[in-house]
């Protein structure tokens, strides 16, 4: 995955109907679990916009979308934005990501 910059993030976002942002940062424990998982995602999905950003350098975004807590996944189908905090296992985010690409 890419880092990107809110620039990026809304660049995919006008360009695709589906684009997926993933934030973290880098003394979270969850997140170093988090990211492997969407290196797998970025593996079984190579057609989906997919990029990532430390949260720390994010300051707007994170108080525009009102980010809780990290990991976090945003999720842009043709501008609607979903937060997902939980990712669960691969198959989960698979399956959440799979069926809007389809």
């Amino acid at each position: 995955m890419k880092e990107w910059t809110i620039e990026n993030w809304k660049q995919q976002q006008e360009q695709n109907g589906l684009v997926a942002f993933y934030l973290y940062t880098p003394m979270c424990g969850t997140c170093a679990v988090a990211s492997k998982m969407m290196d797998v995602i970025e593996n079984l999905l190579p057609d989906l916009p997919l990029g990532k950003a430390n949260i720390n350098f994010l300051e707007n975004l994170a108080m525009d979308y009102q980010i809780e807590s990290v990991p976090c996944l945003l999720i842009s189908e043709n501008g609607n934005v979903e937060k997902l905090y939980a990712f669960q296992s691969v198959p989960f985010l698979y399956d959440k990501l799979k069926k809007v690409v389809d």
